[in-house]
């Protein structure tokens, strides 16, 4: 069995200037706060972050926007990162906003090997500008393509030694449908166990899915 165990600086140094990455949580809850903090020592820039939101300044992936390590940013709200604001005015960070029930489709289909999903969100908004409109059976809906990113960047409460994943309660947020979306998936866990020990009904996110784990319980 391959050994998926790694630091939090090799995490790290997956991560490269110009990456598109996705990183799980709902306004900080959860994000991957070690190795969000190993990435913003190690100072990458001009990142593509896909995630639900830029959380508070002080917390998790809003510390990337802060240091300016994003150069585009994909997600369906800002508003609790003034920073935010302040970059996408200024011109400094380009922000998709997307409503989140696409976001989350989006990424699904990008999982799913879909080329896209149709929904009526957004039509007769600045949502639908230069995007394709389809009828269906009468009905117009928008051609939303998926998002694929290099690396994914998840949580775990429970990961054994194969990668099997199980959340904690709300922090299942965008998880699992990020881990199907990247080509390299890391997960920070809080506890690591032996393969087994986590019940196949309670795994959230197959092993298949996850490349990396990283430690952040100090267990095993």
């Amino acid at each position: 069995m391959k050994n998926k165990i790694i630091t939090v600086e090799q995490a790290a140094d997956m991560v490269h200037d110009g990456m598109t990455i996705m990183i799980g949580g709902f306004l900080g809850c959860r994000n991957p706060f070690q190795i969000v903090d190993a990435i913003i020592e190690k100072g990458v820039k001009n990142l593509t972050l896909i995630a639900n939101d830029t959380s508070f300044p002080e917390i998790g992936i809003g510390k990337l926007i802060v240091n300016k390590q994003v150069r585009k940013l994909i997600a369906s709200h800002i508003g609790t990162n003034k920073e935010t604001g302040n970059q996408m005015n200024s011109g400094e960070i380009q922000v998709e906003l997307v409503p989140q029930g696409t976001l989350a489709e989006r990424i699904r289909a990008a999982g799913a090997g879909l080329g896209g999903i149709l929904t009526p969100t957004g039509l007769g908004t600045v949502v639908a500008e230069c995007k394709d409109i389809l009828n269906v059976d009468g009905k117009d809906y928008l051609l939303e393509k998926p998002l694929k990113a290099d690396l994914a960047i998840i949580v775990g409460a429970k990961v054994d030694k194969k990668g099997n994943v199980r959340y904690a309660k709300a922090t299942r947020n965008f998880n699992p449908l990020m881990a199907t979306a990247a080509d390299v998936v890391i997960v920070e866990a809080d506890e690591v166990v032996e393969v087994g020990e986590i019940d196949a009904d309670d795994v959230m996110t197959p092993g298949i899915f996850v490349d990396y784990i990283v430690n952040v319980g100090g267990n095993n």
